[in-house]
């Protein structure tokens, strides 16, 4: 039970400092250790909780620390804390689920309407794109290293990266992407200027970066124009 204790004594702390105590400056080493533990504390509380009852955790500290009035076994209340994370847990994997789901349908949706604009093509593999600019010069192959400047968004319009916005190119292997852009940039002439519409299995399917915009199954649209092919 040592993540319960450490936090019942944050609870504990921000509780008297909300009642009206003065702040206790940090004066000593352990002063410091203490203030640092405390911090650390609130992360994963705030991690980990959407809604928390203070005043049980205080209680339960105090009634630790007195020995006196103790409402759970020891034992009891490690298995209530292993219960509540472990069911958080499945209840956010299907949250997952269900997302990674919902955007798959709306990306196909999307692509399907899509296609039939005018200027979209589609290729065997799915991938859609559109010609925005065409340029004259060679076209990378799977050996090529290139210069680009892209644009990405989801089909909402959220953006998740931009070299625009940064304002500098970058510079990548052709096969050191995802498989949509390998495949896309093997089309464009140097010079050229593409709009991808990328199929979430084409683009980081169900594993994307934790944490980041792109959630599972997301359909990924990029305006990319190549650069240069480098030598």
């Amino acid at each position: 039970m040592k993540y319960l204790s450490l936090t019942a004594v944050l609870i504990f702390l921000v509780s008297c400092n909300k009642n009206g105590a003065a702040q206790k400056p940090i004066k000593t080493e352990l002063d410091s250790v203490s203030y640092a533990i405390g911090m650390d504390v609130a992360k994963n509380v705030k991690a980990s909780f959407d809604d928390f009852d203070n005043d049980l955790f205080i209680q339960g500290f105090n009634n630790v620390i007195d020995s006196t009035d103790i409402l759970l076994d020891q034992a009891v209340a490690q298995q209530v804390v292993r219960t509540y994370f472990q069911n958080k847990q499945k209840e956010e994997a299907v949250k997952r689920q269900e997302e990674a789901l919902k955007n798959k349908e709306e990306g196909e949706k999307f692509l399907s309407e899509n296609k039939t604009k005018d200027g979209v093509v589609t290729t065997e593999s799915g991938l859609q794109y559109m010609v925005l600019k065409e340029g004259t010069g060679e076209k990378p192959t799977t050996a090529s290293k290139v210069k680009v400047h892209y644009h990405g968004t989801l089909i909402d319009g959220t953006v998740f990266d931009s070299s625009v916005d940064r304002g500098e190119p970058t510079e990548f292997g052709v096969t050191q992407v995802i498989k949509g852009w390998t495949e896309g940039l093997q089309l464009m002439p140097v010079g050229s200027k593409y709009k991808f519409f990328i199929p979430s299995d084409l683009a980081y399917g169900g594993n994307p970066r934790p944490g980041g915009a792109i959630k599972p199954n997301s359909t990924l649209i990029f305006d990319v124009e190549l650069l240069e092919i480098v030598k």
